[in-house]
């Protein structure tokens, strides 16, 4: 059984047990989030697409944290100019407790 699921703006396909990191979510360690846009869910009856009205998936926050730094680097040739900039995105580590159709 399986979900496809529009989480922080992004489609991912989700299984029960399974972690996934995600844009960063409100909410403290340990608590729950349910997910309720629901875009394909598949089981063994087959694959379910237009009756999804009351589909959600829930998942648990394991934890907060940052990624790799991306370094991004500018400059014009002949110019004197030279700019560095670095940045670590945010992002929250869930994992898939539910996924109910």
């Amino acid at each position: 059984m399986y979900a496809i699921v529009d989480i922080a703006g992004q489609q991912f396909k989700v299984e029960k047990g399974q972690s996934v990191f995600v844009h960063r979510l409100a909410g403290e360690e340990g608590s729950s989030v349910a997910f309720d846009k629901v875009l394909l869910f598949a089981d063994d009856n087959g694959i379910n697409v237009n009756k999804l009205k009351n589909a959600s998936v829930t998942a648990t926050i394991l934890g907060h944290l940052k990624g790799d730094k991306k370094i991004v680097f500018k400059k014009k040739r002949r110019k004197g100019y030279e700019k560095k900039n670095g940045h670590r995105q945010s992002f929250t580590k869930i994992q898939i407790e539910e996924i109910t159709a």
